[in-house]
This record gives C-alpha cells, structure tokens and sequence, in this order.
C-alpha cells in the first residue's frame, strides 16, 4: 500500500488536494491492467500561481495541512487502525477461515491444541453466521463472541464452561483475528482491541510413583502407547514433541543419551538427557528420518484405552496423556531435584510455571506428616 498526496487542477485554475491510496494492480478479464487506487478528498485547494503575499500564505496554510493528514494516515495505516480493505479478500467467509486454520493444527497433530480449535469453531457456529464475511467484523461483533463464551457458552453436558475453556477457546478466535489481520483479511487487528479471560489454575493430574509402577506392570493394549507414556513419565517430554520424535535426534554418547529436539509448543531447541530405562524404551535405533513411536497417533481410540490400562493397574485417577509430563515434574521435585533444574528440563520459559508442581510437593510433604500411625506415649 501506497499513500501519497495527490494535487489535481481544477477548471477554475485552483489545484485540489486529496489523499491518495495505491494499492497496486491487477489484470482484468480483457486483459488489461488496472491500477487499484482510491482518494480522500480534503476539501483543501493551493491557488496556482499565487501573486500576493495573503495568497502564498494560504497555499502554505493549506499545503501544511494535506501533509499533517497525510502523516496520519500513514501512522494509522502502519498501526492497523486505518480500515483500508482489500475487497476479494474481505469477502471470505469467516467459518471457512477459521475451519481451515482448525484442519492445519489437527495435521500437525498436537492432541490437546486440536481439540480446543475444533471445540471453539463448534461454538462459533451457534453463534456467528454462517455466510458472514470478514468486511461484516467489527469491534462490536468481537465483544458479541466474548459474551457469549462468558455466559451463554454450555458444555455438551449442558453446563457452563469452565474458566479455562472459556480463557482457551476464546483465545483461538483471537488466534484467528490475528491470523486474518497478518495475512490481509482484516484491516484492523481486534485482536488487540479485548482482553481475553483470566486464565484459572488447572489441577494438575499426576501418578505418585507407587502407581506408575502398577501402570508398568500392567498390560496396555497398543505397546507403543504404553512406550510413549512411560517415556514420557521418565523424560517430561510433551506429546508433541514425543509424536514427532525422529532418530536423527536421538544422540547416544559413551554413557548417556540425550534427546536434541525443537519444542512444538515454543519452538525452542532443547538439548534433554535421558535416564538409561528411558533409552532402554525406545528400543534399536533405526533410519535417523524414522518416527521413534511409529504408529502413535492422537485419537479417542488411544485416549480411551489409557483410562483402562489404568482400571487395569488400579489407578483410580483421571489419567490422560498430559499427566505423564506432570508426573515427571512431580517424581523429580520429591527426589530431591531442585526447581530451577525441573524447570530446565522441562522446557519452560518462566520459573513461575515450574512452581505449580513445587506446591503439589509441598502439599504430599504436609500428608505425609500424618501417615505415621499414633503411639500410645507414656512419659
């Protein structure tokens, strides 16, 4: 996009001043070119060949002014507050957009990132209509989707949404704005414009290690789940990050091995040494472009048989794939890993992340003081 100040002279002898906006060309059907360019006219005119001292002073006056307008719009323009729309692209039909950043993340095959996308665009669907294209957005039809996911949103069930879902769900129609604004949908980014939901403490679900050993001993349906859970209960490693897992790095040195990896979620590179059982469940090592869980994959089928494996195991907990990571940063604090290590090996970028676990330790700490049994004291 071009914005420039164009001077055009009138029949009457004044040259008019108006704001001028290129933004290119393009071919038409009868195969000519067509500049596409629009103008804001400034109801300000210069005098042509100004012979007083009164009338240089109003063409300066007047000069002055189209150039102050003309800084404007091109600081709004760079903001992305100035609404200048590209009209094939506005007219795409939001839904369609959103479905299909929804079908990008299932094939990059993140598990829990998926399922939040495609439970938000079910939502949207109650709520946005079905041909509403991107020219029909406005700040008030944001605000419209906020309230909804605040009060009205209900879970299949049919009760309310929990603080997190609606701090993530409402989140991916922010993704998707975003998304719109950065690749020329959208002239005005509103994202920025709405604060999202407070995000809630999650409780975290995690396996004491009396449990993962039952789990270990117990017989899982599909091995390579069972592999890639146990793996991760010993390393920390996300499902992400283990589904996409290749042999090229897998790095096995004279006594230790380690895992040089590009995290999913923060696409940081990760340099993680792993315990000799955590190599030992990876078995032979294959051709380095290889998948090292081949036949791991995201799915109800995978989800539904970690819940038996640990009825199998007599482990009355809500398990899911997530909480071997959990269980990992649980098991190292209790043995006497300190937080700052934890948090390196885990991966994440604030210390504060890693501090949710320091208080799962804390509280196993205070039970811990009440398992040893009464004694009938005589003094």
């Amino acid at each position: 996009m071009k914005i420039s100040l164009s001077q055009r002279k009138l029949k009457d002898g004044r040259i008019s001043l108006s704001i001028e906006f290129y933004r290119g060309s393009e071919i038409t059907e009868d195969g000519k070119r067509k500049h596409l360019r629009s103008f804001e006219n400034l109801d300000s005119y210069l005098i042509s060949n100004p012979k007083t001292a009164k009338e240089k002073k109003e063409n300066k006056e007047a000069l002055e002014f189209a150039e102050n307008v003309l800084a404007i719009r091109k600081a709004e323009y760079a903001q992305g507050r100035f609404e200048l729309k590209n009209t094939a692209k506005s007219k795409r039909v939001f839904l369609n957009f959103f479905a299909e950043l929804t079908e990008e993340k299932q094939k990059q095959d993140t598990s829990n990132n998926y399922g939040n996308w495609f439970s938000t665009l079910q939502h949207l669907k109650k709520i946005v209509p079905k041909n509403m294209t991107f020219e029909e957005i406005d700040e008030s039809f944001v605000k419209k989707v906020h309230r909804y996911f605040e009060k009205d949103a209900l879970t299949k069930s049919e009760l309310p949404l929990s603080q997190n879902s609606k701090y993530s769900y409402f989140n991916k129609f922010k993704a998707a704005l975003r998304s719109a604004f950065d690749n020329g949908y959208l002239t005005i980014n509103y994202a920025s414009k709405i604060k999202s939901f407070e995000q809630a403490e999650s409780q975290r679900e995690y396996l004491i290690f009396d449990e993962l050993q039952r789990l270990a001993k117990a017989e899982c349906k599909y091995p390579v789940l069972k592999k890639a859970f146990l793996f991760s209960c010993l390393s920390g490693l996300r499902w992400s990050d283990i589904n996409t897992l290749t042999w090229k790095e897998i790095r096995d040195e004279v006594d230790v091995s380690r895992v040089n990896f590009r995290q999913e979620k923060t696409d940081g590179v990760e340099y993680l040494y792993i315990s000799k059982q955590a190599r030992e469940l990876l078995g032979e090592r294959q051709d380095p472009q290889e998948r090292v869980f081949k036949g791991l994959k995201y799915g109800m089928t995978y989800n539904t048989e970690i819940i038996r494996w640990c009825n199998r195991a007599a482990v009355p907990k809500h398990i899911t794939f997530h909480s071997a990571r959990h269980t990992n940063a649980v098991l190292l604090l209790e043995n006497g890993a300190d937080i700052y290590t934890v948090s390196k090996r885990l991966g994440h970028r604030e210390l504060r992340t890693t501090q949710i676990y320091a208080k799962i330790v804390d509280s196993k700490m205070k039970e811990a003081a009440e398992i040893i049994p009464e004694l009938n004291i005589e003094l």
